[in-house]
């Protein structure tokens, strides 16, 4: 297993930008409340006048609005975590303009990273065989996360679309991260109870360092003590360490990989699975039920 050490002093080099050929321009960040019309002419941006969308959905924010839907996204997420729109609404208003682009250039800087850009596959039931990833082995990615699915009962339909974020290209960034969620859930096992999504979070906030999976530590003030000493002890060391050290996992082709041994693509991102959550949860209610009847038998006996 490789040393945290080396990987946090090279930690500045993972997020400095490196010069690589571009596929698409980056519009331009707004510094001031002020568009372009598509026949030349410059039109103050505001409530009542907004530019035209620069994607089919788009939504153009004003600063004070993008700065509202954070705060007001952000409260509701923390007090109602199983909201995913306040989810995703939060996440898209955070991390412009900086860290998803950040993101963009880490995909730019990877060949890999660079055919999903060009490409934009979608990870939906329409576009994967779950029925045939099913049947593949139970120790590929495939068998792994089709597996998985079927044990937390979820859809990989349930993402929203990308709708806050002004550039086109940042925003099928955006929606990849978000569609790729579920493969990091089956590829570390976490469950989709609140205590594994916090340490999933923790591991995509050191991954990727998108403001919104940092803010997601904040559900840890909503959690059971044990929950919270889980977390500090086990599950947020892991995701830091883990995250730091690993290879970006936005540049994971999971179309690509189905067929991989998913222990293989783990040791090649360099991410090691962290203990069964799930399997801890029980040993810990079997325990509890077990103090709770010897007490009953022991107030009985006496």
């Amino acid at each position: 297993m490789k040393a945290i050490s080396p990987r946090l002093s090279s930690l500045s080099s993972k997020y400095v930008f490196q010069p690589t050929h571009h596929i698409q321009q980056l519009a331009p960040v707004a510094t001031t409340a002020v568009f372009t019309t598509p026949n030349g002419s410059r039109r103050p941006f505001s409530v009542l006048n907004r530019p035209p969308p620069n994607y089919p959905g788009h939504v153009p924010l004003t600063g004070l609005e993008r700065a509202a839907l954070a705060v007001g996204s952000g409260v509701v997420s923390l007090f109602d975590p199983y909201r995913h729109d306040m989810i995703a609404a939060l996440g898209e208003a955070t991390a412009s303009p900086y860290f998803i682009e950040r993101l963009r250039r880490a995909m730019l800087s990877s060949a890999t990273g660079r055919r999903i850009l060009r490409d934009r596959p979608r990870i939906a039931s329409a576009t994967l065989d779950l029925g045939r990833l099913r049947g593949l082995g139970r120790n590929t990615v495939g068998g792994t996360y089709a597996a998985w699915l079927d044990r937390e009962g979820v859809s990989p339909d349930t993402r929203d679309a990308v709708r806050y974020v002004d550039d086109a290209e940042c925003a099928y960034v955006m929606q990849r991260y978000r569609e790729s969620h579920d493969f990091y859930h089956a590829l570390t096992g976490l469950p989709v109870v609140r205590e594994g999504e916090v340490a999933l979070k923790a591991f995509e906030f050191a991954n990727t360092l998108l403001p919104m999976t940092g803010l997601a530590l904040l559900a840890l003030t909503t959690m059971k003590p044990a929950e919270r000493r889980r977390f500090w002890t086990i599950y947020g060391p892991w995701a830091v360490r883990n995250g730091l050290r690993s290879d970006e996992v936005i540049n994971v082709y999971w179309e690509e990989e189905m067929e991989t041994d998913v222990d293989e693509l783990r040791a090649r991102l360099g991410i090691e699975r962290p203990p069964d959550l799930r399997d801890i949860r029980k040993q810990e209610r079997a325990e509890k039920k077990r103090l709770r009847e010897a007490a009953a038998a022991q107030a009985g006996a006496s």
